[in-house]
């Protein structure tokens, strides 16, 4: 008899092919002291704390823990840039390996604007960690030969794979209605992972509920309550996000239109504008001067 069972969607490779999450060996060992991370330096963080116990402060900050004491091997996941500082005793300074991150496209990520402020989870909880845990501390134990490059790619597949622990458990994570929670919906999964495979189709409300298998009430309300807005909405962003993505990398708006959905250059530069406030060059020369003033 044929089989009827839904063929696994992949649910991430769409987003990270188009916005890259990239990692940069930042520290290993021991961490004694305060040791201070600052936003303004314009990076996200993957901490790994491997044995001993942990003091993190957040100054100032109301979304997240004013202090958080770590005493068990744990991840923490800063996906954007936000000042956060540790405190070690400077006797029994326990034994980090951290990494710097880069979201393509910065504040605009999808990916990073889905994720919470602050991601703090046992390495316990998340399986399938332990083999690529055990090469990146293998790797930066000791120097030898493309440490630091292996180190980081090592760190890359460790947010791959958190990546997919999240999205297998958002209420967990404390994840809020967005792009995380609606790639957890196995019906909302299908429509967002194929809008991002193939942003330039015509993806009206009824072929996205076709293809969500819902009727179009039920997916609308669906979509909404799960992902915080309207399906069309979702995508006019997604295709904005990609066309900011796209002027970074120099390619012209005319190039973007088809690809992109629009009728022609000027119909995605109307709903460029519609979505940010600017036209495609005044964005393009704002991100550029936010980029020397990072570097």
């Amino acid at each position: 008899m044929p089989s009827h069972t839904t063929p696994p969607i992949d649910r991430l490779s769409g987003l990270l092919e188009r916005f890259r999450v990239q990692a940069q060996l930042h520290h290993t060992g021991a961490l004694c002291g305060l040791s201070h991370f600052d936003a303004c330096e314009g990076h996200g963080y993957l901490h790994v704390l491997r044995r001993g116990t942990l003091e993190v402060s957040h100054p100032g900050s109301l979304d997240v823990p004013a202090s958080l004491r770590l005493d068990e091997p744990t991840l923490l996941l800063y996906p954007r840039p936000f000042t956060h500082r540790f405190h070690n005793p400077p006797v029994d300074g326990s034994d980090f390996t951290c990494a710097r991150l880069a979201f393509d496209g910065g504040a605009q990520n999808p990916l990073a604007r889905a994720l919470p402020t602050l991601i703090a989870l046992p390495l316990s909880r998340v399986q399938g960690l332990d083999a690529a845990l055990a090469l990146l501390f293998a790797e930066t134990d000791r120097v030898r030969c493309g440490q630091r490059l292996l180190a980081d790619r090592l760190f890359e597949v460790v947010v791959l794979q958190l990546l997919r622990w999240l999205l297998d458990h958002p209420h967990e994570a404390g994840i809020r209605p967005g792009l995380i929670s609606g790639l957890s919906e196995p019906r909302l999964a299908r429509v967002l992972s194929a809008v991002h495979d193939a942003p330039g189709q015509a993806w009206t409300l009824e072929r996205m509920a076709e293809r969500a298998g819902m009727s179009r009430t039920a997916f609308a309300n669906a979509f909404r309550d799960v992902v915080g807005q309207t399906p069309a909405d979702y995508l006019a962003d997604w295709r904005i996000a990609l066309a900011q993505s796209r002027l970074r990398a120099g390619q012209p708006i005319k190039a973007l239109a088809e690809e992109l959905g629009y009728a022609n250059p000027s119909a995605l530069s109307r709903a460029f504008s519609g979505r940010t406030g600017l036209s495609p060059r005044a964005w393009l020369r704002q991100a550029s001067a936010r980029d020397d003033a990072v570097a």
